[in-house]
């Protein structure tokens, strides 16, 4: 037995003679897609590596597809030649990441007398080592370089474990390590190029059909990020803002939409846990922003959520990542500052019984937090359904008139006429400080006391405002029996003292909570 090994190279394949499989229909162009994607994805949440193309094959692209969380519903109306009876409809240019449960195919032209009797969904897509493995025991022609020549070798295809194995005419074996170009004389059958959808159908009425084709995607998503820029004051706790809003699109779908119609769908819409089927969809009410300028995203009720509508065509390509202004930069929104200093050094939750340890609750915090807050209503500039996204807020240094990053925060769908509260981090010259005075409990009478004493220092040249905020959360029979300062009760177990520190000045708190059960 003649075995000979090559050495490795750049590794090609090249189709000899391909012969592609033949349309079943005839089929023009797609003349209209329509797109509506919804999304549930966490503002910010997306991590970066799904912004870029995904390449490669396998349960890590898998994996990665998987992470990105919202779905499309396509669209597409093509003009068809059918024949009288039955024909067979070849569909390309789906999604690879299609749902085929939820494909449908509908005749604008004739639709009481087409129907569809079957319909498959193929994506058995050619590759190299699919290509391997449909030639095995057939014959193939592998080139490969040595030195400044190509070398020839023709034989029947063994095995492609650790190199490709032929056996040659002359009954010899060759194991080829490294090829520049394999040559196959014609495609194999059920290898197909891009996914296709396929369909049986039945009309009455022969000729050009107009049809429509629905289905739905995964791998594809939007959300929101809002670009602010905060200009203080008069005071130290106001300022204005201006508010712009893009929505960015990542489409991993494994399908390109050209001149799209786009429509975003923002709510929470349900969807049946398991199967994953397209349900009745839901969308949602409030005024409409108008007009959209240049083309731009109108805003109208849909249900009980928003839908946003591009006024002009766009084109999705696939492993892309698109950024569309959603509405003009709303410009002077008036805003306030608002500083919160919450002492408990811990995340409040309730308990289902009485909290008697007095060692509970008393490590402090002394971080004061900042937030600005704002009114999404119509008087002052704003007053437009806002989707859930990321605020990032930016403040201009006059020294050198730059844009500074100063925080940033997200937002839940906010309706008109709602607050809109963006945290942006921790005020560095304002300090608190927590202590807890005096501790009394009585498990007899069922009863407990307890003094806390909570101090602001302001160490900026300005006077402030501060909101104290406490959580009563040793039980939930509570009453304030004294203290040095006026409260609002904000639910249950919440209140907040409103208090102003003096430049350069310090707020002292007491007070006194009975709880009883």
């Amino acid at each position: 037995m003649n075995i000979r090994y090559s050495h490795p190279f750049v590794i090609a394949v090249v189709l000899w003679g391909v012969l592609w499989p033949t349309p079943l229909g005839a089929q023009t162009q797609a003349d209209s897609t329509a797109l509506t994607i919804y999304s549930t994805a966490r503002p910010g949440a997306i991590p970066p590596e799904l912004y870029r193309p995904i390449a490669g094959s396998g349960e890590h692209v898998a994996r990665l597809i998987g992470r990105i969380p919202g779905y499309a519903i396509v669209k597409q109306e093509r003009s068809i030649d059918l024949a009288k009876g039955r024909s067979a409809i070849r569909f390309t240019d789906v999604a690879a990441q299609i749902d085929p449960t939820t494909v449908s195919f509908a005749s604008l032209t004739d639709p009481a007398g087409t129907h569809v009797l079957e319909q498959n969904f193929e994506f058995d897509l050619v590759s190299t080592q699919k290509l391997m493995q449909r030639y095995l025991d057939r014959q193939i022609t592998v080139e490969q370089i040595q030195g400044d020549k190509v070398a020839t070798f023709t034989g029947t295809l063994l095995s492609t474990a650790g190199g490709l194995v032929l056996k040659e005419t002359d009954g010899g074996v060759q194991v080829i390590s490294g090829y520049s170009n394999v040559r196959f004389p014609e495609l194999p059958g059920g290898l197909i190029t891009k996914p296709t959808l396929v369909w049986d159908v039945y009309t009455q009425k022969p000729g050009q059909h107009r049809t429509r084709v629905t289905y739905e995607t995964k791998a594809i998503t939007w959300w929101t990020d809002y670009n602010v820029i905060f200009t203080e004051g008069k005071d130290a706790n106001s300022g204005v803002l201006d508010v712009g809003a893009w929505v960015s699109i990542i489409n991993q779908s494994g399908a390109t939409y050209p001149d799209a119609k786009l429509k975003l769908i923002a709510g929470d819409v349900h969807r049946a846990p398991k199967p994953e089927r397209r349900v009745a969809r839901k969308m949602y009410a409030a005024e409409a922003m108008g007009a959209p300028m240049d083309g731009g995203f109108e805003e109208k009720a849909f249900f009980e959520y928003h839908l946003y509508t591009l006024g002009r065509p766009t084109t999705l390509p696939d492993n892309s990542t698109k950024q569309i202004e959603l509405f003009p930069t709303a410009r002077n929104v008036p805003c306030e500052k608002v500083l919160v200093y919450y002492g408990l050094g811990y995340r409040y939750r309730p308990y289902g019984s009485p909290m008697t340890d007095r060692n509970f609750g008393i490590q402090s915090n002394k971080k004061v937090d900042i937030y600005l807050r704002f009114k999404n209503e119509k008087e002052i500039g704003m007053g437009m359904p806002l989707p859930s996204g990321r605020i990032r807020v930016s403040q201009l240094d006059p020294a050198d008139e730059s844009l500074e990053f100063i925080g940033e925060d997200k937002i839940d769908h906010t309706p008109k006429d709602e607050e809109v509260l963006i945290k942006l981090g921790s005020a560095f010259d304002v300090v608190g400080e927590r202590k807890q005075i005096d501790f009394r409990v009585d498990s007899r009478r069922d009863w407990m006391d307890e003094t806390i004493e909570i101090k602001v220092r302001n160490h900026k040249d300005e006077p402030i405002k501060v909101i104290v905020k406490e959580n009563l959360y040793r039980w939930v029979n509570w009453k304030i029996t004294d203290s040095t300062h006026r409260h609002e009760k904000i639910d249950s177990r919440t209140i907040h003292f409103p208090i102003e520190v003096a430049k350069d000045g310090e707020v002292t708190i007491r007070y006194t909570v009975h709880y009883s059960w």
